[in-house]
């Protein structure tokens, strides 16, 4: 079973490659922008997100995919990487596949001449952990 972080992170990912949610109840879709701020997920993130669970996630999906937020929140459904592009996919816990990586329909992915999308970064987390190894490599 996929948790809401996995789900969440699934998104982040995609959103990153411009592909937006289906809103449920013909709402149209979203591209939240930005999707990180201040090493987290951004307003913008989080509002999408609000409306993706008004509905709990039924009839909402990524563009391109065929199973929704609710199914993905599902016992029956996991997050695992593509084989073929390595981003987030929902995969069935038992069954085979039936439906292609969202990736499919991106004729320019997978690109590994462009930085891979990512979580958030705490940026200030990073500088502290920079400053502590800097004045450990100094004594």
């Amino acid at each position: 079973m996929a948790s809401q972080d996995q789900v969440r992170n699934f998104l982040a990912h995609w959103f990153q490659l411009g592909k937006p949610v289906v809103l449920a109840e013909n709402r149209g879709e979203y591209l939240p922008d930005p999707i990180f701020q201040n090493g987290r997920y951004s307003q913008s993130f989080e509002d999408c997100w609000h409306k993706v669970m008004v509905t709990s996630g039924r009839d909402c999906y990524l563009k391109g995919t065929t199973q929704s937020i609710a199914e993905m929140l599902s016992p029956v459904w996991d997050i695992t990487p593509c084989a073929r592009c390595e981003m987030p996919v929902a995969m069935p816990t038992a069954g085979t596949m039936t439906s292609l990586c969202p990736c499919d329909d991106l004729p320019t992915w997978p690109n590994t001449d462009v930085p891979m999308p990512r979580t958030a970064v705490d940026n200030q987390q990073q500088l502290t952990a920079l400053r502590q190894r800097l004045g450990n490599a100094k004594r």
